[in-house]
């Protein structure tokens, strides 16, 4: 099944455009984070709105499913769709955990507090946990920024996504188009009450329940959004430039 699947794959179009995307998105995210140390407060770090650049990537994961995906549920098990989106997803969160502790152990440095003072041990104990992409509780925060990836920050996003691809295996791609607007239309008022409320929608990488309905606030939206315009219409033909896209 997976060598059909495979071939069944490579007669869809492809657009280059959107691995365009990704990588300014890629960058925009990177350049973030590289200057917020630099910054005095949220508003005057260099991309200050660069966080939403993860935001795009949910989208992208929506039109993914939607369009790789929605059309070959009679010849793909739930199973076989779990086996492709590991085999895609669990290399990045290997590499990224991995990169992530040989800095952690290395580094110097006075912005993690906690560094001198973890043993050997648990910080390999975290480790393992973050190759599953589970996230660890506040009790194993081991760099002191109450995250649920010490060992690479950035992972809680693909935390969610994974949420987001078991959701849409399990029950949203089980939905009618009238019933996953209306889902469309919950998740904006959500999204709108967050940034709102919060005066910004930046969030998702604890593990406590604020945190938590921040992070499935900020991927089910977009996600649902392109999901629902794949299976409304035909697939987009995409032809705007690229250069007008990215920016």
């Amino acid at each position: 099944m997976s060598i059909n699947l495979n071939n069944e794959l490579a007669t869809k179009p492809h657009y280059p455009i959107l691995d365009g995307l990704r990588g300014v998105a890629a960058i925009i995210v990177v350049t973030f984070h590289l200057t917020e140390p630099l910054g005095t407060g949220h508003l005057d770090i260099l991309v200050n709105h660069g966080y939403l650049a993860v935001d795009f990537f949910f989208l992208l994961s929506g039109f993914v499913m939607g369009y790789a995906y929605d059309d070959r549920w009679n010849k793909m098990s739930v199973g076989s769709f779990f086996k492709r989106r590991i085999v895609r997803l669990q290399p990045m969160v290997i590499l990224g955990m991995t990169l992530g502790a040989i800095g952690f152990y290395y580094t110097d440095s006075a912005i993690w507090p906690l560094i001198h003072t973890i043993p050997l041990w648990k910080m390999l104990f975290v480790l393992l946990i973050g190759y599953t992409i589970l996230p660890v509780p506040l009790s194993l925060d081991i760099r002191g920024w109450q995250e649920m990836h010490p060992m690479n920050s950035v992972g809680w996003s693909l935390f969610f996504e994974y949420i987001a691809n078991i959701l849409y295996a399990l029950w949203i791609r089980k939905f009618s188009k009238t019933a996953l607007g209306i889902l469309v239309v919950i998740a904006a008022i959500a999204l709108a009450q967050l940034a709102i409320t919060n005066g910004d929608v930046s969030g998702g990488w604890t593990l406590n329940i604020e945190q938590v309905r921040i992070g499935l606030t900020r991927t089910l939206y977009p996600f649902l959004l392109v999901y629902y315009f794949r299976v409304s219409r035909n697939p987009p033909e995409l032809k705007m430039p690229f250069y007008g896209a990215a920016f």
